[in-house]
């Protein structure tokens, strides 16, 4: 069976971990700290916090901005749960707009359309690893300024504006005008969860990238006691001699990295763009070239003058089909012993959300874009015989279905 993306652990992973567990410090502490810094240098934002998820990151800006009940967040209808549940969990409403039909991502105009007084905060995602339309989402939140009303928190009140909070789970070392993500906006947030391109088992990462007046330093302390219970001195700061006193400043959280999770990340940062990045590339060429001589195939969108992914899905659509037609050939793909997905099954389709009055019909290019796509494996170790496997079976899924 060809997996569908399993995480690539090797000697060098291995031996990091070893390394970090004989060192004695396996919680927060310098294999951690030395990770955030290589994260700020490689994407050239201003300040990094790595923590124990994308999720807990994105809750953790939402709440710093003050974002409360009676405010609204604007997210793209196709998405993963998580970006919608972080404003559930803050008492926030979602406000789900649709796609663009080539790439998957937020719609400016969309996002525009949306704008309320009410706005607290415009969360974009880089579907499948590409960058959304950043310069234009930038100058829209100047444009619409004099809508934003901030309430009493400092943080709404010194930026003066709508957030943009990128959900870049998807998206670390891509590109976008010359820049990397993590750079690109306000505050992005990137996953490093056991199925992306720079995992540390569970993990993520909180770039911050705020402009003046905002002290991003200041800021990046201030976050590492939110996210440590509200405590004012980590396990590390308390090995100082005579240090071991400490105070709770605020009613915090927990969601900080371990250095056992920063051991595999360091090892993988090291070797992203000369290894991980050049791999997924050359698969994502090889399906190209394999799938294009095909009509009834609609390939992925991973470079344009401006934009280059990070290769982090291959989103497959199949031209007019039906969302049961996809379904069956998924499952004639499962025959033939190859793994697939589907990202995503878009949120305003879930039950919950469903409850809550969301109707998956609403949006209308997501829904289509959702029923014909296949997500194909793409692993640092899938070979070029795997490949041909995997397209082998598409085809003969897809033939077999379509009569």
């Amino acid at each position: 069976m060809i997996p569908f993306s399993p995480p690539r652990i090797d000697d060098k992973i291995c031996e990091e971990v070893v390394a970090a567990l004989k060192s004695g410090w396996i919680t927060t502490g310098p294999r951690t700290k030395a990770f955030e810094k290589k994260i700020t240098g490689y994407c050239g934002n201003k300040n990094t916090l790595c923590l124990n998820s994308a999720t807990a990151g994105l809750e953790v800006i939402l709440r710093w901005f003050g974002v409360e009940e009676g405010d609204e967040v604007i997210l793209p209808a196709y998405t993963y749960s998580a970006t919608a549940n972080v404003i559930i969990h803050c008492g926030a409403k979602p406000v789900f707009v649709d796609v663009n039909a080539d790439d998957f991502n937020i719609s400016v105009s969309n996002i525009e359309k949306a704008i309320t007084s009410k706005t607290k905060v415009i969360m974009p995602v880089d579907f499948g690893g590409f960058p959304c339309d950043y310069d234009e989402m930038n100058a829209l939140v100047l444009k619409h300024k004099d809508k934003f009303i901030p309430s009493n928190n400092p943080n709404q009140q010194l930026l003066g504006r709508i957030l943009i909070l990128s959900d870049s789970a998807h998206s670390f070392g891509a590109r976008y005008k010359g820049k990397v993500a993590g750079s690109l906006t306000d505050v992005s947030v990137f996953s490093f969860h056991a199925v992306k391109n720079l995992s540390t088992a569970e993990g993520g990462a909180i770039a911050l990238n705020l402009p003046a007046p905002f002290n991003n330093e200041e800021i990046y302390k201030q976050l590492c006691i939110t996210t440590l219970h509200g405590q004012n001195k980590d396990a590390l700061a308390k090995t100082q001699k005579g240090n071991w006193r400490y105070d709770i400043v605020e009613a915090g959280y927990k969601c900080n990295m371990t250095d056992l999770s920063a051991a595999i990340g360091l090892v993988e940062i090291e070797r992203y763009d000369n290894d991980t990045l050049v791999k997924r590339k050359h698969i994502v060429d090889s399906y190209n070239s394999l799938l294009s001589i095909h009509t009834i195939f609609e390939l992925p969108v991973f470079e344009t003058p401006s934009k280059t992914s990070s290769f982090h899905l291959y989103p497959l659509r199949i031209k007019n089909i039906t969302e049961e037609q996809r379904d069956a050939i998924i499952q004639k793909i499962f025959d033939e012993d190859v793994s697939v997905n589907v990202h995503f099954l878009p949120v305003p389709g879930m039950t919950y959300y469903k409850n809550l009055g969301y109707n998956l019909m609403d949006y209308k290019t997501t829904y289509d874009n959702y029923s014909r796509e296949i997500s194909l494996p793409i692993f640092h170790d899938l070979t070029d015989e795997q490949i041909k496997t995997v397209v082998n079976a598409v085809i003969k899924s897809v033939n077999a279905v379509i009569k």
